[in-house]
């Protein structure tokens, strides 16, 4: 893919996705406009199904959907109500330890700066991103592992991992299309250019696509 292709390549993404089922943390953004909802939510999918993702929140929520509610929740309870997403034990105990430090250092509020958000256990720059595009609006690209194997596949960047990606996006891509380009390609990585192979003879972008490691595909 050429740079300049990129403009008809997104265009192409958001018509797609009107099928496909929108990424559960984004239905939580734009459903209540809510960094720490945004985060909590963000936390409870990483290695989880988008489903399960969304009724964990839910349920959760329901019990404590601020820092100082979520203190006062004890471990065991908190583990029921996001289980079965993965590594629940461990998030329960993750998501009260954050909620404690928004309580006490924060005022319970998420802040609103990347150095700030990397202090908490557990959160990393896709996360950290996710918080910032989705709960706050700031500019900023949220690189997981849909983004880092699609923009390699296209031939958009040549990357090793999801860090270097970021870091070739944030250098080549469009502001424009950094917020937007995690929900796209998620949901795009997802149904149409899968890790493995991937849907290429019915994918409206194969004539943009290098398809570069791609072995087999259907």
């Amino acid at each position: 893919m050429q740079g300049e292709q990129i403009h008809q390549a997104m265009a192409l993404l958001a018509e797609a996705v009107k099928d496909w089922v929108t990424p559960a943390v984004t239905i939580v953004a734009t459903r209540d406009h809510d960094p720490f909802k945004v985060l909590i939510s963000c936390i409870l999918s990483l290695r989880t199904r988008d489903q399960t993702t969304a009724q964990a929140s839910e349920r959760l929520f329901a019990l404590a959907d601020t820092p100082g509610k979520l203190c006062r929740l004890s471990a065991l309870e908190v583990e029921q109500a996001i289980y079965p997403v993965g590594f629940y034990r461990n998030k329960a105990l993750q998501i009260l330890e954050i909620s404690r430090q928004l309580q006490e250092l924060h005022g319970g509020q998420v802040p609103d700066e990347m150095n700030d958000l990397l202090k908490f256990k557990g959160v990393g720059r896709k996360t950290a991103n996710l918080v910032l595009t989705l709960g706050f609006g700031k500019p900023g690209i949220c690189v997981d592992i849909h983004v880092h194997r699609i923009c390699n596949r296209w031939g958009y960047v040549r990357t090793k991992n999801p860090a270097e990606t970021e870091q070739a996006l944030r250098a080549t891509l469009p502001q424009q299309y950094w917020i937007p380009i995690n929900d796209l390609l998620v949901c795009f990585g997802q149904n149409q250019c899968t890790p493995v192979s991937p849907r290429c003879t019915s994918c409206p972008l194969g004539p943009l696509c290098d398809r570069v490691g791609v072995v087999k595909h259907r």
